[in-house]
């Protein structure tokens, strides 16, 4: 329900400053918006209000017609309706979802947008775009204005990396450091993951050991790992529709080396009731060993529901005790994950607008990036749509994470409404183009039959990512 709900408030802010930039630019050149809805209506509206005649006139779960709020068109009517999902801005003399070449039979009027030079119309269609942009890079700059940012060096790193399969096979080995990608040093973890599996670099140097040893990666590690994701979601969904209590599990590519010392055991569990303590390190797990955190919770999770040993060191002595692994496949205990020393950066309000300007580049830079992605058949089973991005919120609260992914998606909204597409900003910005190239102006019928096209593309592509969602859910 939480993440619901930061779904819907996320999604409707972005929508509702997507058309404020249309709004905005129409007012700027004096084109009229008929109408500014947050949501759909059709039909009727949740609420309505407009001002004409002095006084502002306000109607609740209302009929969309009224003869007598038709009769003063140069008042936008301002609402929210009852469908969820997105929202409009019908600006006057503008073939989109709201009008037809019907709604534009009679000679074009000053106040309409198809009357405008090229420039002005294109600044109106960018409106929307710019504002989810620039709107991202502001939220970015005032979560490093009022938290800072935490950033973990991988020469702090001091253990090494956990590997996943897929990496062993490409000749990685526990506890290797990376020390170089293509030559470049690489500052952080998910920097690594980026130049590796996004943005498919492919010479890796790693110190292993005292040496220095150089591996070259595929060329479909990519799309391997997507395969390998989509196979291992797949397989932990059987697990959960055959076992309600399955705790799932989470497929984890790279990741530092921790060992598995206890921080806090909590009371009425098997680790309490075994006799481990604080400060134990836990070595082994049913005869397994588990050097690390994540090898460990793998071999938990393997034994759930069953009694198991487990080896472990207290005061430099190997200890032995048996314990009962619940249906979680958890031994109640909380181990030391923050080992490493994390480099913390405070910035002034004038320091983090640049900062800030340059983590939203950098994510836009690495979502173009990762986009080719998606017409990989391992990509496009990859997709996903409300619930997919619902589960990218966190269960609980918070202000950071709330406000954080608020700004990714508004950069995601931005990029994908600048694809020339039909129905969407960039198939109206692409036609702006070619007419100002060729001095040319494409008729109303043919944009009319563009979007229509382009909006059942959109529908389709809808679809087929909520579909994915729910094949997930069931299958």
């Amino acid at each position: 329900m939480i993440q619901a709900i930061q779904l819907i408030l996320a999604l409707s802010f972005l929508v509702l400053i997507h058309e404020l930039g249309h709004f905005t630019f129409a007012k700027i050149f004096k084109v009229r918006v008929e109408k500014f809805y947050l949501f759909f209506n059709p039909w009727r509206s949740l609420i309505r209000f407009k001002k004409f005649d002095g006084k502002w006139h306000v109607k609740v779960f209302a009929d969309n017609e009224d003869e007598e709020w038709e009769k003063h068109p140069e008042n936008t009517e301002w609402g929210i309706g009852w469908l969820p999902f997105g929202g409009y801005c019908a600006i006057a003399g503008m073939v989109d979802e709201t009008h037809s070449t019907e709604d534009l039979a009679a000679e074009p009027q000053e106040w309409e947008f198809r009357s405008k030079p090229a420039w002005q119309r294109l600044l109106i269609i960018l409106g929307g775009i710019l504002v989810n942009f620039i709107g991202a890079l502001v939220i970015f700059t005032m979560l490093l204005w009022h938290w800072g940012q935490d950033t973990l060096p991988l020469r702090n790193v001091t253990t090494g990396f956990y590997y996943s399969q897929i990496m062993l096979d490409e000749g990685f080995e526990q506890q290797d450091r990376i020390l170089t990608i293509d030559g470049q040093e690489p500052e952080t973890l998910s920097e690594v993951v980026q130049s590796i599996i996004i943005e498919g670099k492919q010479e890796v140097v790693v110190l292993r050991g005292a040496d220095t040893v150089a591996l070259t990666m595929s060329e479909d590690l990519g799309t391997r790992y997507l395969a390998q994701q989509n196979a291992f979601d797949k397989a932990e969904r059987e697990k959960a529709r055959a076992d309600k209590n399955y705790q799932k599990r989470h497929f984890t590519l790279i990741a530092e080396w921790i060992p598995c010392v206890v921080d806090s055991v909590f009371p009425d569990n098997a680790a309490a009731y075994a006799g481990i303590e604080k400060g134990d390190s836990i070595v082994a797990v049913a005869g397994v060993a588990t050097p690390c955190n994540i090898l460990m919770t793998e071999e938990l999770q393997r034994h759930a529901c069953d009694s198991v040993t487990v080896d472990y060191y207290r005061n430099g002595e190997l200890q032995q005790a048996r314990m009962f692994i619940g249906d979680q496949g958890k031994m109640g205990v909380a181990m030391k994950w923050n080992i490493f020393e994390f480099e913390h950066t405070d910035y002034s309000f004038w320091q983090a607008i640049p900062a800030g300007i340059q983590y939203g580049w950098d994510i836009l830079a690495m979502y173009v990036k990762q986009f080719r992605l998606v017409f990989t058949k391992e990509g496009a089973q990859s997709l996903g749509g409300f619930g997919a991005i619902g589960s990218m919120f966190p269960a609980y609260w918070s202000w950071f994470a709330f406000w954080h992914m608020t700004a990714f998606l508004s950069i995601i909204l931005a990029f994908m409404n600048f694809l020339p597409i039909p129905a969407l900003d960039g198939g109206y910005i692409l036609f702006l183009l070619v007419e100002m190239i060729t001095r040319r102006k494409p008729s109303d019928k043919f944009l009319e039959i563009a979007n229509e096209i382009g909006f059942w593309l959109l529908i389709a592509l809808l679809v087929f990512a909520n579909g994915n969602d729910i094949l997930k859910l069931f299958f």
